[in-house]
């Protein structure tokens, strides 16, 4: 399967840098990292997501098939509606990470970035009757807009009464005569929506959000997301990690009588952890996955995963603990660096704040 790139890579702010994720070629920045995370943070920013895949579950067995291979309930998910799931291996492991949007004929599965060649080939593997999966992908453009004040793009650029949607509402609307789907939802912790459209409207749409809103690539959105603890699958799930160990049993239905890797999350919700997931934050230099955690020079644990977090000016991101340590509060040694464990969010969005008008 060809990897992906965006449709409107033609209409990207010159200079933009690209780089590869999993299966999608990415802008990972239109200018600077701290202009695109003060844009997301401060006010708006515009996201392309062509690297996440579009898949629709459709046929009168599609329901049914939604709620084996997700985690999370969709049985009474409706077509204005929307909503998160973990998708998992028969071992419990994380397959990837999908938004869910409700539709009057079935189902669309909106893949992580570069995910969705690998969701895609689970999804054709658990196959039944009944079900037809379909790759929508060259057909649309998916487009984000996140920040305090993502509402009033949302306003200037297609309607104001969507802007104060619920969350994880979806709406069937148009723009500029353009049948779009429109989406309350988003990854930051700040106003999020999106904006299905497509592909031959899309550049017409992606210029003229241009005018509202700044562009914000790879790297600013997933900074934004671990700050807020929004799980970045690519870095976080692994061979022998399960949903517990990563911090991500939110996102599963342990109620669902039954679903793909079910028996494996009850196992490791029954059983005795081994390793937990927690934040942290210190020093300047940024710890590359695997890094020791030690305590009085006895090893611990590992990072996970860190970057450098333009709101907190030093160092953030994920270790793997014992359980009894995986909390917050602690001053602990990376590498040579002393960092302290933090409690979610590690950055407050300003959103929480900001009242929609």
């Amino acid at each position: 399967m060809e990897s992906l790139t965006s449709p409107v890579k033609a209409a990207h702010p010159e200079g933009a840098a690209y780089g590869t994720v999993l299966d999608a070629e990415v802008a990972l920045r239109f200018s600077t990292l701290d202009a695109e995370y003060e844009a997301i943070r401060e006010r708006a920013a515009l996201l392309d997501l062509s690297g996440e895949r579009i898949i629709e579950l459709s046929g009168g067995d599609a329901v049914d098939f939604a709620q084996k291979v997700l985690a999370r309930d969709v049985e009474y998910l409706t077509a204005e509606r929307c909503m998160t799931s973990l998708v998992l291996a028969e071992d419990g492991t994380v397959v990837d990470q999908v938004v869910v949007w409700g539709r009057e004929d079935g189902l669309l599965l909106e893949s992580s970035t570069g995910a969705g060649t690998r969701l895609l080939e689970h999804l054709r593997a658990h196959a039944e009757p009944g079900v037809e999966i379909t790759d929508r992908t060259a057909e649309y453009a998916l487009f984000g807009l996140e920040g305090p004040y993502a509402w009033g793009v949302v306003g200037r650029l297609i309607d104001g009464e969507l802007a104060s949607l619920p969350f994880e509402s979806v709406v069937d609307t148009q723009w500029d005569g353009v049948d779009v789907l429109f989406g309350r939802t988003g990854v930051t912790g700040e106003y999020g929506y999106k904006v299905l459209v497509p592909r031959e409207s899309a550049e017409r749409l992606w210029t003229k959000a241009l005018e509202h809103a700044v562009p914000a690539g790879q790297e600013a959105v997933e900074l934004a997301m671990l700050e807020v603890r929004q799980p970045v699958v690519r870095h976080e799930a692994g061979e022998g990690v399960d949903v517990l160990e990563m911090g991500a049993g939110w996102l599963v239905d342990i109620t669902k009588d039954e679903f793909v890797g079910r028996d494996a999350v009850v196992a490791a919700f029954e059983g005795t952890a081994e390793r937990r997931t927690v934040g942290f934050s210190g020093g300047t230099e940024v710890p590359a996955p695997g890094t020791p955690v030690t305590v009085g020079g006895e090893k611990i644990g590992e990072v996970v995963h860190a970057v450098h977090s333009v709101g907190l000016k030093s160092s953030l991101g994920l270790l793997r603990l014992p359980p009894d340590l995986a909390s917050a509060g602690l001053t602990l040694t990376v590498g040579d660096t002393e960092v302290v464990t933090l409690t979610s969010p590690y950055v407050t969005p300003k959103s929480w704040s900001t009242p929609i008008i």
